[in-house]
């Protein structure tokens, strides 16, 4: 064997190892080669848990890192029913079926604090008829993200870890030192809706389907990437507008609406 060929082979039994069964429970696919060629299995992982945050002072209402967990979560509400963790009980049901999502299918659970919300995604995501559990934190450290790990693996079901602190936060910035244990870590933010587009089989009236700046800050045994992404109402939860290679956009792509506008509203709590 060469050892170009001898690098490769290695480089394949890394990626494999690091991957360690992150996609044992199946994929959920977009659906677009531009997203599902970023993952090994060539979709989104499933039985494994998922980080999503935004950016600046989003962390505090996380309206935003919301709708786009809400909308990857959605496919996912047709094998079970999907349980909301949250710290602050303003989670607007409507606004999640703007986006698509069967509130019929969604459990909410209040907790006290972030040790609760960690301690009640793990009870759920280990429990029958559960495909989905959503859960709010401002950080997710290596041993909590392992134990969700092993609850997600326990029956397949899928995590996914909202960056939220509803009562503020030191600063504007989130920890980006959280969460290694995550199958995939995502940051996103607001895009500018295209005008006419149709949602959910009706016409729009002003606004379009909710768009995001997605980037793929990590991806456990694949690749990274960043797109604007807006959600589709077809069989696929998102579908691609563009690809960011250089991860820049543009003045006008960067003056996107406010967190109202992605598609999840949350009364005042």
């Amino acid at each position: 064997m060469s050892r170009a060929a001898s690098f490769e082979a290695m480089r394949a039994n890394v990626a494999a190892m690091e991957a360690g069964g992150a996609f044992a429970g199946g994929v959920s696919p977009f659906g677009d080669p531009r997203l599902d060629g970023m993952f090994p299995a060539g979709g989104l992982p499933l039985g494994c848990w998922h980080e999503v945050a935004g950016e600046g002072l989003e962390i505090e209402m996380a309206a935003v890192a919301g709708a786009f967990a809400a909308t990857l979560a959605r496919p996912l509400a047709a094998r079970g029913a999907v349980v909301w963790v949250m710290r602050r009980s303003d989670l607007y049901a409507p606004g999640l079926a703007g986006l698509g999502f069967p509130a019929d299918r969604l459990i909410q659970v209040l907790a006290r604090d972030e040790a609760q919300v960690l301690a009640a995604m793990e009870g759920a995501l280990g429990a029958a008829e559960v495909a989905a559990a959503i859960g709010e934190v401002g950080t997710v450290g290596l041993t909590a993200g392992r134990r969700l790990q092993l609850a997600c693996e326990k029956r397949g079901a899928t995590g996914f870890v909202v960056r939220r602190r509803p009562y503020g936060a030191s600063s504007g910035k989130t920890d980006a030192g959280g969460g290694s244990a995550a199958a995939t870590r995502w940051t996103v933010v607001p895009s500018p809706s295209e005008p006419g587009t149709t949602v959910l089989g009706h016409e729009a009236l002003g606004l379009g389907a909710p768009r995001w700046r997605a980037d793929l800050t990590r991806c456990r045994g694949g690749r990274t990437g960043s797109w604007i992404v807006e959600m589709n109402d077809g069989a696929y939860p998102l579908r691609v507008v563009a690809r960011l290679g250089d991860r820049q956009l543009e003045a006008a792509q960067s003056a996107g609406p406010d967190a109202e506008s992605s598609g999840l509203w949350r009364r005042a709590g």
